[in-house]
C-alpha cells in the first residue's frame, strides 16, 4: 500500500509560486542518471537546471495543470494529451538561451519522448517533483493521487516517464504498470514508460501504441 500523508493540502498553482516551484523542480531532478548524461558538469547544472526548469513551468502554467502542495514543498506538471500538444521547443533559439552547450542532449531527450509517446488520448505527467527535505514522508503520493482521482472519475489514463527504479516503484504502487523502456542514445540512462489505464475487460491489457494522436476534444 502506498502511504498518502493526510497532512498535505494540494491546490492548483499559479505564476506567483514559480520562484518557488523552480527551486523544487531544480533540487529535486539535480542528482540522478537524466541529470549525469544531460549536464555531466554539476558545476553547471544548477543554473542550467532553474533556467531550462522556469521554461518548463511556464509551458505548464500556459498550456497544462500544475498542481502543488500548500507550503510548495511539491509539484506536478501535467498535459491532456487529447490531441498533438503544443511545443514549446518549437523555437530551439528559446531553449539554446537556457540550456547553452547543453541544448542537443535536451533537445534529443524531447525527441525521444514524444517519439515513444502513446497514441491513446490520456493526461500525461511531465514533471513530479518533491523538495528534498521532504522526500519519503507521502508528500508525492498525496499530490498525484489528488489528479488521479480526477482523472478517474472521467475515465481517463495517465502516462509517464520514469527516470530512475526508486520512481518506478512508486508509480507502480499509484497504479501504473511499465511499458517497454527506452535506453538513451550515447550510453544514456534507461527511461521506463508507464501507463495507468482504466479496467476494460473487452480490451487486452498491453501496453498502448505509440504515435500521432488523434484530433478530438478535450473532456
Amino acid at each position: 500500500m502506498t502511504d498518502i500523508s493526510t497532512n498535505v493540502t494540494v491546490r492548483q498553482a499559479g505564476r506567483g509560486d514559480a520562484e518557488g516551484l523552480i527551486s523544487v523542480l531544480a533540487e529535486a531532478f539535480f542528482d540522478g542518471p537524466v541529470a549525469d548524461w544531460l549536464v555531466p558538469d554539476r558545476s553547471d547544472r544548477h543554473a542550467v537546471y532553474r533556467r531550462y526548469f522556469e521554461l518548463v513551468l511556464n509551458h505548464g502554467f500556459d498550456n497544462g495543470y500544475v498542481d502543488t502542495t500548500a507550503d510548495l514543498s511539491a509539484v506536478a506538471i501535467w498535459y491532456p494529451r487529447i490531441e498533438p500538444p503544443p511545443n514549446f521547443l518549437e523555437h530551439p533559439a528559446v531553449l539554446e538561451a537556457a540550456t547553452g552547450v547543453y541544448a542537443p542532449k535536451f533537445a534529443l531527450l524531447d525527441a525521444v519522448f514524444e517519439a515513444f509517446h502513446p497514441s491513446e488520448p490520456h493526461h500525461y505527467l511531465a514533471y513530479a517533483a518533491v523538495s528534498p527535505e521532504q522526500q519519503n514522508r507521502g508528500v508525492g503520493a498525496t499530490l498525484l493521487s489528488h489528479r488521479h482521482r480526477q482523472l478517474d472519475a472521467l475515465g481517463m489514463p495517465a502516462y509517464l516517464e520514469a527516470s530512475n527504479v526508486r520512481n518506478r516503484e512508486l508509480y507502480v504502487r499509484l497504479g501504473y504498470r511499465a511499458g517497454p523502456p527506452l535506453i538513451l542514445p550515447t550510453t544514456g540512462p534507461t527511461i521506463w514508460r508507464m501507463w495507468r489505464g482504466q479496467p476494460d475487460a473487452a480490451r487486452p491489457a498491453g501496453f498502448p501504441a505509440s504515435g500521432p494522436l488523434p484530433r478530438r476534444n478535450a473532456p
